[in-house]
């Protein structure tokens, strides 16, 4: 079965909404995301939820994130958004990865371009670009 890695924030979870409302509120704040409960309360993407479990009808699909080098709790706080959003059993498919290259997978959906140790065994799809703007791009050329 054919493997894919699913990026967290703005792929699955609005990461850049998050951040633009938490500095309207304190524009004091240099770095929003390293305040506690900002990426435990991300809302989805419209569609990531749905679109990740039609994948999980076809490949095996994990999550795969970076963890915040700014909020120590961001390990947690993404663990407690996937169970809220995704329930319990699916934080067994979280794997949090400052280096994405690492990952063995066939795609990678993400909204960011990777760079690491390795080169990348997956074929990228950008998550937000014209090729892949949402969600249903994206199943359209996986399904």
């Amino acid at each position: 079965m054919k493997k894919i890695g699913v990026d967290m924030d703005d792929t699955m979870f609005d990461f850049k909404s998050a951040f633009r409302k938490a500095l309207i509120k304190d524009s004091s704040i240099k770095w929003p995301q390293s305040q506690y409960g900002f990426f435990g309360n991300l809302e989805p993407i419209p569609g990531a939820i749905e679109g990740y479990k039609v994948l999980q009808t076809k490949y095996d699909v994990f999550i795969v994130t970076r963890p915040s080098v700014w909020n120590p709790m961001s390990y947690t706080e993404k663990r407690v958004c996937v169970e809220k959003h995704l329930g319990f059993d699916e934080c067994e498919n979280l794997i949090m990865a400052p280096d994405k290259t690492i990952i063995k997978a066939d795609y990678l959906i993400d909204d960011m371009v990777q760079t690491g140790r390795y080169k990348p065994e997956w074929e990228w799809l950008e998550f937000g670009s014209s090729e892949y703007p949402d969600w249903e791009s994206v199943l359209e050329y996986l399904m």
